[in-house]
């Protein structure tokens, strides 16, 4: 059954068959793929700018590197190009959705104002509470679309709360982490 499905996919003639799925249906989709929310904070020159990111992924162990996508439309973009920018991904815990809502929607001069905010060590801002940060030198860019994938050279990272439950995104809400209890 297998080999049949396989054939049928590499056929050109099937490939002729295929339709690009509009943007909608293909966002429908993705809805249902959960995935843990981070702020992105950048600095470039005296500039800083965050934004809530749930596309970042690590990469390589080594060296370590992580990916984050960036809207190429997004201010975030315009600063990642710039020479000498950094970034710092801040993975958060479940109790910081209103963080997360701010650097999803709030204008720029007030996203910092909620949270404790600190330097990591190439001056990006590092959530001091999160349950994780990684301070990032940008490695690479690769254009993919309407977005940029850029690989981070993690130079440093910070586990303050190690036990803490992460914040999850599924479906168009925040959802909370429970563990599977084995039945028996």
């Amino acid at each position: 059954m297998w080999s049949r499905c396989l054939r049928s996919v590499y056929d050109p003639a099937f490939q002729k068959e295929l339709v690009v799925i509009s943007s909608e249906a293909f966002r429908l989709a993705l809805r249902h793929f959960p995935a843990g929310v981070t702020i992105v904070t950048i600095r470039a020159g005296e500039q800083t700018h965050g934004l809530t990111v749930s596309a970042f992924a690590s990469v390589s162990a080594e060296p370590p590197l992580i990916a984050v996508i960036i809207e190429n439309r997004h201010k975030a973009h315009a600063l990642l190009e710039e020479p000498g920018a950094v970034f710092a991904v801040n993975i958060l815990g479940q109790d910081q959705a209103e963080l997360s809502n701010r650097f999803a929607w709030v204008k720029d001069e007030d996203r910092f104002a909620l949270g404790n905010w600190s330097s990591a060590e190439t001056g990006a801002p590092v959530l001091t509470d999160a349950l994780a940060w990684l301070d990032c030198r940008i490695h690479g860019r690769h254009p993919a679309g309407s977005h940029t994938v850029y690989i981070g050279e993690v130079h440093a990272s910070n586990v303050p709360e190690p036990e803490a439950p992460p914040l999850i995104y599924w479906n168009r809400g925040y959802r909370k982490l429970r563990l599977h209890e084995p039945e028996g």
